[in-house]
C-alpha cells in the first residue's frame, strides 16, 4: 500500500494523461494500474477531473450557422435570381422604373459586404478560440507541474528530517555472494517503527519488469516482509518509506516476482546487515 501511495505522489500518473511519457513508461503506468486499485482510481479521477476542466472553458463556434452562411454567399453571388421575394398581398406598382436597377445593386453588394464582414468575424473567432485552448492547455501543464514540483519538496523535507532524527539507525547492507558489490542503506526508527531505504548510493543488481526487491527483517528469527521497491526515478527523492516493524535483528533484500512473495527466496538475496 505504502509502494502505491509513492507512486501517486510521484506525478507519473498526470504525466501518462497529458501523453508525455514515453511508450516503455505508459506500459510500466498501465501494468502499476492493473496490480493496484488505488492507482487505478487515482488515474480515473484524474482523467475526469482534466476532462471536466476541458468542458468547462471550451468555446465552439456554430459549425450550422457557418455553413448557412457559406452556402448563401456562394449561391447569390452566383444568380441573382436566387434572391426570391416574398409573397405580397397586393401588386406594387413602382413609381420609377429607371431607379430599379440601381437599388436592386444597392441591396446586392450590400448583402455580400454583411458576408464578408461576417466570415471574417467568424475567422478571428476561431483564431481567438484556438488561442484561448493552448492558454488553457498551458495553464493546465504548469499547474501539474507545480504539484509534482510540490510533491517532490515535501518529499525531500521528509527526507532530510530523517538525517536530523537521532532516533533513526543506519545500517549498511552489504552484498552477498550472489551481488559482492550491492549495497543499500536502511533507516530504522524503533520508537516510531519507521523504515525507510536510501536509493541515492544504493547499489543493487538490475531487475527485468517481472520482478523488484524486496526488503525483510528478521525479528526474532523470522522474516517479516517489509515492502517491494523498484529503482527510484532520476527527479525522485532519495528515501523510500517501507513497512513499519518495531523490532528487527536483522535486514537483507532479496529479488522476487513483481508484488513480492510470502517467503523469500534464499538463492535471490543480494544485500543483508545483522544489527
Amino acid at each position: 500500500m505504502e509502494d502505491a501511495k509513492a507512486y501517486i505522489e510521484s506525478g507519473v500518473l498526470e504525466l501518462y494523461v497529458l501523453g508525455e511519457l514515453s511508450p516503455e513508461e505508459r506500459l510500466q503506468v498501465e501494468d502499476m494500474v492493473a496490480k493496484h486499485p488505488a492507482i487505478k482510481a487515482e488515474l480515473q479521477d484524474i482523467e475526469q477531473a482534466m476532462t471536466m476542466y476541458a468542458d468547462a472553458n471550451s468555446i465552439e463556434p456554430n459549425e450550422e450557422l457557418r455553413n448557412r452562411v457559406l452556402n448563401n454567399l456562394l449561391t447569390n453571388f452566383a444568380d441573382d435570381r436566387n434572391f426570391k421575394p416574398g409573397k405580397q398581398e397586393a401588386p406594387v406598382i413602382p413609381l420609377n422604373t429607371h431607379s430599379k436597377p440601381t437599388v436592386s445593386i444597392f441591396y446586392k453588394y450590400a448583402f455580400a459586404a454583411s458576408l464578408l464582414l461576417l466570415c471574417v468575424s467568424l475567422a478571428a473567432l476561431s483564431v481567438v478560440y484556438k488561442r484561448l485552448n493552448q492558454s488553457q492547455d498551458q495553464l493546465l501543464s504548469l499547474r501539474l507541474s507545480e504539484q509534482k514540483y510540490s510533491r517532490q519538496v515535501n518529499l525531500m523535507d521528509n527526507e532530510l528530517n530523517v538525517y536530523r532524527d537521532p532516533a533513526f539507525h543506519f545500517v549498511r547492507l552489504k552484498g552477498t555472494d550472489k551481488a559482492p558489490t550491492s549495497i543499500l542503506t536502511v533507516a530504522w526508527n524503533p520508537q516510531r517503527k519507521k523504515v525507510m531505504v536510501d536509493m541515492h548510493d544504493a547499489k543493487l543488481p538490475e531487475t527485468d519488469p517481472n520482478h523488484q526487491y524486496q526488503l525483510w527483517a528478521i525479528a526474532n528469527g523470522k522474516p517479516v516482509d517489509l515492502g517491494v521497491f523498484d529503482k527510484l526515478p532520476a527527479d525522485s527523492a532519495n528515501m523510500k518509506e517501507m513497512k513499519d516493524i518495531a523490532i528487527a535483528q536483522a535486514f537483507a533484500v532479496t529479488i522476487e516476482p513483481r508484488g513480492g512473495s510470502i517467503n523469500p527466496t534464499m538463492d535471490q538475496m543480494v544485500v543483508m546487515a545483522s544489527l
